[in-house]
């Protein structure tokens, strides 16, 4: 037997031995409980919101594009720009019509005004992935006015709006008709 051919025989041999070990431990331990983590408590499971597309699962709330405005500028502008045009972070407004075109030399520009067809997902990305640096710590009332802020600035919603759990699924987002269902 060469040198070559007894250590990769070793080396499976060993690693036969520590899954056998592993899985023998694993059956030990098998229903005993290790002393960490808790069962998660009703405030902490309020964190946690998916809200689907016809509104269903949004938290109560609302918020102002004037609120929006104030919350943008302390928590999103230094990612996202003065004006939503990006920096370190995605550019948040424009790209309106350059998803589909027959110019190979103009890139789309994926936008929440281009791109996103509900403002519900808005909603659930800035609660549940913003501001970047504390994900989450945003109130409900905080992200729905700088959703608010957001969509003024992309031309969807009107200055004076006011957005909530039972008016944001009826924000008519301009790509709302950009999808097609898989077919499943």
């Amino acid at each position: 037997m060469s040198i070559t051919t007894k250590y990769v025989l070793g080396g499976v041999g060993g690693i036969a031995l520590a899954l056998g070990l592993a899985g023998g431990a694993m059956a030990d331990n098998h229903g005993k409980k290790f002393g960490f983590g808790h069962t998660a408590t009703p405030e902490e499971l309020s964190q946690f919101v998916s809200p689907l597309p016809d509104g269903r699962g949004l938290p109560k709330g609302s918020g102002t594009v004037m609120q929006g405005e104030k919350v943008y500028t302390q928590h999103c502008l230094a990612c996202h720009g003065a004006n939503l045009e990006g920096g370190i972070g995605d550019r948040l407004t424009g790209g309106r019509g350059t998803l589909v075109n027959n110019d190979p030399t103009k890139a789309p520009v994926k936008t929440v005004e281009s791109y996103w067809p509900y403002a519900t997902t808005l909603f659930d990305y800035i609660k549940r992935s913003m501001p970047f640096t504390q994900p989450g710590s945003l109130s409900n009332d905080d992200v729905y006015a700088v959703s608010a802020y957001i969509l003024h600035k992309a031309n969807i919603v009107d200055a004076n709006a006011e957005l909530n759990q039972d008016n944001l699924a009826k924000v008519d987002m301009p790509n709302k008709n950009g999808f097609k269902p898989a077919g499943r």
